[in-house]
């Protein structure tokens, strides 16, 4: 399953978009390092489900829509100097090894200092808390580097020693994937000889992979309230930005699951089906409002630009009956998987199952009924039918 880590300092709503984000119960709060441990809870990306092409409903979707599951990862809060141990910076930091993609979720309103720590709204730049989280991740990779280097140094006394292979054994350590690592090394410009290298060459080497492995996705929280001359520092920075407010998509889960609004997450308006309060319906009117400026409250926006964009993923539905769209059982497209872009069908065997990739013959396109090349690249919304050996 694909991981989103929260990223972001104290008190800029990362419990708040954790919480609409899962329905999962966490403390919120407004006061830094509300989550001391890590909270972990299933999300979803959304997609178009397939069965909207045929005559009647899946029953695994909402109305055509698919939410595919995703983990997401709320961790405490950073601060300046979490590398060398600030705040639970060490705690924080080790957490986001196995992230895909790091949600930063940055306080749009500038109503909180570095510390996450209350002040007049406007009065502190946004812009800084993008620059002292990326800094902060690349160090703590750098610091990693550096604690490891001995012993990169001491494997180079061997005569088949290599420093590539060296530091594909240091960085997988830290979520980096071997053809990652490959990528980034061939970018560089680096001596074969680790004792000639550098603090900035180790800094260096921590930043390429940082933005290889570990992209980042802004939220810009708090819209509701954010000087629009915030939003534009932001989307300056040249990474994705989504306009958000988590307050108003909790108070939308929560208006759905009381029966009061007819809402899926990522809509930009909803119905109100229920009977409401005079203070609740001008409550939902402002979320409203402010859906209606941006297209929807920006959380699941945030999550799907992490997973369809940011790493182009594809989503892919596997079946044993081309014809019914069936598992063995009779089930109507009872599995979504999200792969990379250019997957094959013995990728989408392997993701199923081991051994149904082992045992790999053939796939079908369950929409043309005709067989596929093993090396076809599968599309979003695709349905293949699997012929393996295992069963």
């Amino acid at each position: 399953m694909l991981s989103l880590a929260l990223a972001g300092k104290p008190n800029a709503g990362k419990s708040t978009f954790y919480t609409a984000s899962t329905l999962a119960e966490v403390d919120v709060a407004n006061y830094p390092f509300t989550t001391i441990d890590a909270n972990r809870g299933v999300t979803h990306a959304r997609t178009r489900c397939p069965c909207v092409d045929r005559d009647e409903r899946c029953g695994n979707c909402e109305d055509g829509i698919r939410y595919v599951p995703v983990e997401l990862v709320d961790v405490a809060g950073l601060v300046p100097g979490a590398h060398e141990g600030r705040g639970l910076g060490n705690q924080f930091l080790d957490e986001l090894t196995n992230a895909d993609v790091i949600v930063n979720v940055v306080d749009a309103s500038g109503g909180t200092n570095a510390e996450g720590e209350p002040v007049e709204v406007g009065t502190f730049d946004p812009v800084e808390e993008v620059d002292f989280i990326e800094e902060e991740l690349e160090q703590w990779l750098a610091g990693i580097v550096h604690r490891n280097w001995e012993s990169v140094v001491r494997k180079s006394r061997s005569p088949d020693f290599d420093l590539d292979d060296a530091l594909t054994d240091l960085l997988t350590g830290v979520g980096a994937t071997e053809h990652d690592i490959a990528v980034v090394l061939r970018e560089l410009d680096y001596s074969p000889n680790p004792r000639q290298w550098t603090d900035e060459d180790r800094i260096t080497l921590a930043r390429a992979i940082r933005r290889r492995t570990k992209p980042i996705v802004l939220v810009a929280n708090k819209v509701d309230i954010a000087p629009e001359e915030n939003l534009e520092r932001l989307a300056e920075t040249g990474k994705p930005v989504i306009p958000a407010t988590a307050d108003g998509e909790l108070a939308l889960r929560r208006a759905r699951e009381a029966g009061l609004i007819d809402y899926h997450p990522g809509d930009d308006d909803f119905e109100l089906v229920g009977d409401v309060s005079g203070p609740q319906e001008k409550g939902l009117e402002r979320i409203r409002d402010l859906m209606a400026e941006h297209g929807g409250t920006g959380t699941q926006t945030a999550i799907d630009t992490a997973v369809y964009d940011v790493l182009d993923h594809i989503t892919v539905y596997p079946v044993q009956n081309e014809s019914k769209w069936t598992d063995g059982t009779g089930n109507v497209l009872p599995d979504a998987f999200l792969l990379p872009r250019g997957s094959t069908p013995r990728d989408l065997a392997y993701a199923v199952h081991s051994d149904i990739g082992e045992g790999y013959l053939h796939a079908v396109d369950a929409r043309s009924k005709r067989r596929i090349a093993e090396d076809h690249e599968l599309s979003e919304g695709d349905v293949i039918k699997i012929v393996s050996t295992a069963k």
